[in-house]
């Protein structure tokens, strides 16, 4: 399913995605995942653990600018990419190149550089390194932000298919009818907690 966290800016909805993959330190409370105690000293910890986070911030935290779209893609999956023992870049090629096909990133090729790409598609660029580790859990921070009205619906039919195939999805955004109109669930998040639910239970 995806399920939306709501709230106004300030509510605290990416302290919390935040605190549950390791960037901040969580002061109290508890994770489980699946139906154990988990606690992420660092994103790394996330990222084997099956979760993936897309930051809202794909131009300072999320995407190495000046890097191509091969090496952004990859840059998480780096053991994916070698050849015994050593970096190969055919295989690094291949998997970017079906990244950029199955994500339909338009670019001129996938050594060009993520700063000359839109901001749709450097959001599919980002979008298409977190698939690459096969996460069981994606958390998706205004994944739309910034973006142009066609890749919003790229982006909102990359997301419905992922649940379909058996993903969970934890959907940050400040736009409503967005998480009206993918959500299965919406918790409304006020200073720092949960203060309501709506959707299927």
């Amino acid at each position: 399913e995806i399920v939306g966290l709501a709230g106004l800016v300030g509510a605290g909805r990416s302290e919390i995605v935040r605190a549950i993959i390791g960037f901040d330190k969580i002061d109290s409370g508890d994770v489980y995942f699946p139906d154990q105690k988990f606690i992420a000293d660092h994103p790394s910890d996330a990222i084997r653990a099956g979760i993936a986070y897309l930051t809202e911030d794909r131009k300072n935290e999320g995407l190495f600018q000046e890097m191509s779209v091969e090496d952004n893609i990859v840059v998480a999956s780096f053991s994916r990419t070698m050849a015994s023992g050593f970096y190969n870049k055919a295989k690094a090629f291949l998997l970017a190149t079906e990244s950029r096909n199955k994500l339909r990133i338009v670019t001129p090729g996938i050594h060009q550089k993520v700063i000359n790409l839109s901001g749709g598609n450097q959001q599919k660029v980002m979008l298409a390194k977190w698939l690459l580790t096969h996460p069981d859990v994606l958390i998706v921070d205004e994944p739309t932000h910034g973006i142009d009205i066609g890749a919003k619906y790229e982006i909102y039919g990359i997301l419905k298919s992922l649940a379909a195939e058996g993903k969970s999805i934890l959907m940050i955004s400040s736009e409503l009818p967005e998480l009206i109109g993918l959500c299965d669930r919406i918790v409304v998040i006020k200073e720092g907690k949960v203060a309501g639910e709506v959707g299927e239970g």
